[in-house]
């Protein structure tokens, strides 16, 4: 299909199969002939050659798409993530029970141990945290580990359950209490 744009209205004319150019190997002297016009002279519209991703990406130029969920929806979220917020959900609780003893505390979420490899030609158990007291120049920090953590468990429930016992003995051993006196909610729902 072209259109016209130079006369006055609007004209439309669809193109034939014999009124398109042919490649050059079925037309031996296509380099001699001269380029093919349209209606009145004007030269034919050629469409732009675009990758076949801007062309899956921006159908009918109506931009590209979306996100398939949205931010706010739990699908949406990766397992680091959702991890993170138990660990953050846990921290907010014990600076709510602890807040002048813990106004300095970094809560911590890390992959796996360092010393894993090391760990693993012996018996002992993997950790599942850690917490490092302040030194001269780095505040106090409790490190959750969320491969060793994620391995115990089955479902969200036991997770979070999970997560939360391991920052109540990891500020109990900060803080050199018990980990029942840290947190009266410690071992509650355990089943």
């Amino acid at each position: 299909m072209q259109t016209d744009p130079t006369k006055s209205g609007f004209t439309v004319s669809l193109d034939t199969p014999s009124s398109r150019e042919a490649p050059a190997a079925a037309q031996p002297d296509a380099a001699a002939q001269a380029p093919a016009e349209g209606p009145a002279g004007a030269p034919a519209a050629t469409a732009p050659h675009r990758s076949f991703r801007a062309r899956r990406r921006n159908r009918h130029d109506r931009g590209l798409r979306g996100e398939l969920l949205l931010p706010a929806l739990p699908g949406s979220h990766t397992r680091a993530e959702k991890f993170d917020a138990l660990v953050v959900d846990s921290a907010d609780r014990m600076l709510e029970l602890w807040p002048k003893e813990l106004a300095h505390v970094e809560f911590l979420v890390e992959e796996i141990p360092d010393e894993l490899e090391a760990l693993m030609g012996t018996s002992e158990r993997v950790p599942l945290g850690r917490f490092r007291p302040a030194g001269p120049v780095e505040p106090a920090g409790i490190t959750v580990f969320r491969r060793p953590v994620e391995s115990l468990v089955d479902t969200d429930g036991q997770l979070r359950d999970l997560v939360h016992e391991v920052v109540i003995e990891q500020v109990a051993g900060l803080l050199g209490m018990p980990p029942e006196s840290v947190d009266p909610m410690y071992r509650k729902y355990r089943h």
